[in-house]
């Protein structure tokens, strides 16, 4: 089969390799998946350089989730063949392949609702905004939510989980096409950062949209500017959610100001939920099926390249350049 593979680490479009490897076999408790779908996240970049906290053997392949098909399946498992899943591959053998075997327990059904590629981007950005808007930052209907980065993967599922949850969401972008984007997406506000002055600037634009409250809930994938920013402009009581670090700078919070301005920064490692409350994760995944039925979230999948571009795509998600989701189709 064919399958990318990374020898030693660097910018995805260099470090990144398509080959020819043998075809995997499903252990006991393991499937076997035929590839139909495989989303691109920025933590395959991360993977790529060698900048992720988990940095698998070399040669691995990248991809950290997708939508498959069942071919095979191991000892112990209940999954019939021909069984249409997402599911999370166990890292050196990641999703950017033709096959793969998989943990029957870290798979779930696909929703009807979604195609392929819909579906493929589901779970990782849907599940990390479900746990942190609700299981995190409580969000109640009526509030306001702020989403950095919102016509990226992340951050247009925190735009769609938020309006589901009854909240008037600020969508900040950069550039006019990924504010067309989050308009397009539902948002009620648009803030271009490249439109205003800076941190001060942004700040004082997401005042303005909010009649000087602020925002009640702020759901940052981004950090550096993106969180000074945030807090300058979190409402009482409110709370910031901190998902990432795309830009590439990791805040060092003044535990002073938020004891005088009374917020809070929440931490959110979707991944953590799988090791210590894995019954949380398919509680999750049965609300998100729920959802995409009902048509109040659908991943949007913005490009679907074919197998030998996959190298390409981690790359422009890496620079920034993509909208939603990019998805490689085997």
């Amino acid at each position: 089969m064919k399958a990318w593979r990374v020898h030693s680490n660097g910018e995805p479009r260099e470090a990144m390799r398509l080959e020819e490897v043998p075809d995997p076999e499903p252990g006991p408790g393991r499937l076997l998946v035929r590839v139909r779908a495989a989303n691109v996240n920025f933590p395959d970049a991360l993977l790529c350089r060698g900048h992720y906290q988990v940095r698998p053997p070399l040669p691995f392949t990248p991809g950290v989730e997708l939508c498959g098909e069942v071919v095979a399946a191991g000892e112990g498992t209940a999954t019939a063949a021909g069984t249409r899943i997402i599911a999370q591959p166990d890292l050196p053998h990641g999703a950017f392949a033709e096959l793969v075997a998989v943990d029957e327990a870290r798979c779930a059904p696909a929703p009807a609702a979604l195609d392929d590629a819909e579906a493929a981007a589901l779970h990782i950005g849907y599940q990390t905004g479900w746990f942190g808007l609700h299981r995190r930052a409580r969000l109640r209907s009526g509030e306001t939510l702020l989403v950095h980065a919102a016509a990226g993967g992340v951050g247009s599922a925190a735009v769609q989980l938020g309006r589901a949850a009854g909240a008037t969401v600020i969508g900040v972008v950069g550039g006019p096409e990924k504010a067309s984007v989050a308009r397009e997406l539902g948002c009620d506000a648009v803030i271009d950062r490249h439109a205003v002055d800076g941190v001060r600037g942004l700040a004082e634009a997401v005042k303005e949209a909010t009649g000087g409250h602020g925002a009640d809930v702020v759901y940052d994938p981004v950090g550096g500017d993106a969180y000074t920013a945030s807090t300058k402009c979190v409402a009482f009581e409110g709370r910031i959610v901190v998902v990432g670090f795309a830009s590439g700078t990791i805040p060092a919070p003044g535990l002073n100001h938020a004891l005088v301005k009374n917020y809070s920064v929440l931490g959110l490692h979707w991944g953590l939920y799988n090791t210590h409350d894995p019954a949380a994760v398919r509680a999750c995944h049965g609300e998100l099926v729920a959802l995409a039925e009902r048509g109040a979230v659908k991943p949007l999948v913005s490009e679907r390249v074919p197998m030998e571009g996959a190298a390409d795509a981690v790359q422009r998600v890496a620079d920034g350049t993509t909208t939603g989701r990019v998805v490689v189709r085997p």
